[in-house]
């Protein structure tokens, strides 16, 4: 019983160290030049300024004249780009996956939109916390579970509360569409293998039937709040996305079709395995989608054994407006984000698009480009500067990072125990 006690306490030790201090509001302007600007729109800009103030970018060009006042960094043979955004994520939701009471990422029920993740959400997470070396100063806190999973909303990740963090307030709400295939269950005797759901269509029209009765609720007079149907609203006036997890072709045909009958305006699909099966049907939908990440196994013995490394250029030579996400991976790994983009600019994607989907494309995926995604003046300060190839592991090593023209931390737990650990052996060297 004490052993146990004593693990439980280690446990949450660790949970109630702090994250760094929030970064204090920009004060006085600052300027970064002799960089190569990755701007997130496909375009680079060789001996880049790019000046900020008030968390707003004021200039961006090469040779600019630099500025007698403010802040200069020097950052001659570095490289400049926007902060990297992680879509679809429980980041700040789930902290120990096996301590339960850490676990908040999603609630019991299956048609539960009026759940919002974000009042859940710790900003000082040391999982959030460890995203910020590698670039990754954005994401989408998505909850997790049942049919209609909830809400989600956008944050930066130099907070102090869950208030201070959003940038975008309940953008959208994820729906788990039904699959045509399952996975057989062992305990009820069934083969380890994908089999047909003999339930799809049960499972469809509940959903159809509950976004019908939602419809109607929001055109009524009813007096009656009811806060299911209250949550859906914005998918029908166009004010939110509705995130649609699906894989099949058919699935995804049948929720897109499904959901413009049904009047619902902005659709994103997320997951999209088969996706590149049916590319004109989603161009000609205009729906974009956050493809799973490229380092991953086929799902099914007659893929190609690299087809997922290739996938999200499949999408993208297709015409598709992509993005990439790891909502299927644990948390943490959320930190290799950039060099799943790099695995995709290695399968043969342009290595500016490849930024892309981790940018510019993301940002407009989320509806968040007007502020954030791209090194351009107006938007947001929301960048950092890397050594090298911030897409490349090995080169992937900040100097500077800045959120909303803050100057944040980048230290973390992983980088105060490296310290502690190299000085060790390098005193023990001597």
């Amino acid at each position: 019983m004490k052993q146990i006690i004593t693990i439980i306490c280690l446990v949450f030790g660790v949970l109630l160290q702090a994250q760094q201090t929030p970064a204090a509001p920009q004060t006085e302007q600052v300027a970064i030049f002799g960089a190569t600007a990755h701007i997130g729109n496909g375009e680079v800009i060789e001996n880049c300024t790019i000046i900020f103030n008030d968390g707003k970018i004021t200039a961006v060009g090469a040779d600019l004249m630099a500025p007698t006042i403010g802040t200069m960094i020097n950052a001659q043979g570095k490289h400049v780009y926007p902060g990297f955004i992680a879509p679809s994520k429980s980041l700040g939701l789930v902290e120990v996956d096996a301590v339960r009471a850490s676990n908040d990422q999603d609630e019991l029920g299956e048609m539960i939109p009026n759940i919002r993740s974000i009042v859940a959400y710790n900003a000082e997470s040391k999982v959030v916390e460890s995203m910020r070396p590698n670039g990754v100063l954005l994401a989408q806190i998505t909850p997790k579970g049942g049919r209609i999973s909830g809400t989600s909303t956008i944050v930066q990740f130099d907070a102090w509360n869950w208030e201070d963090a959003a940038v975008k307030w309940d953008d959208g709400i994820h729906l788990n569409w039904p699959s045509l295939f399952r996975k057989g269950s062992s305990w009820l005797g069934e083969p380890n293998a994908f089999m047909p759901n003999k339930n799809y269509q049960e499972q469809v029209d509940e959903v159809l039937t509950f976004i019908q009765n939602a419809k109607a609720y929001g055109a009524g007079t009813s007096q009656e709040l009811n806060l299911s149907f209250a949550a859906m609203q914005g998918l029908f006036n166009g004010s939110q996305r509705l995130y649609i997890h699906a894989n099949g072709e058919k699935e995804i045909m049948d929720a897109v079709t499904s959901a413009k009958k049904a009047g619902i305006q902005h659709m994103v699909v997320v997951g999209g395995y088969r996706a590149h099966k049916i590319t004109d049907f989603l161009k000609q939908n205009n729906i974009p989608v956050l493809v799973s990440e490229p380092h991953a196994l086929p799902q099914f013995d007659d893929d190609d054994y690299d087809f997922p490394y290739k996938l999200p250029k499949l999408l993208v030579d297709a015409g598709l407006l992509v993005g990439l996400q790891n909502e299927s991976m644990s948390n943490f790994q959320t930190r290799n984000l950039p060099f799943y983009a790099g695995q995709v600019a290695g399968q043969g994607l342009d290595k500016e698009k490849a930024l892309q989907l981790l940018t510019g494309n993301t940002a407009k995926i989320l509806g968040i480009d007007a502020d954030y995604g791209t090194l351009e003046v107006g938007k947001s300060a929301t960048l950092f500067i890397s050594e090298g190839d911030a897409l490349d592991m090995r080169t992937n090593q900040l100097t500077k990072a800045f959120i909303d023209g803050r100057d944040i931390s980048l230290e973390t737990h992983q980088t105060e125990l490296w310290k502690r650990y190299m000085g060790k052996y390098d005193s023990e060297g001597k």
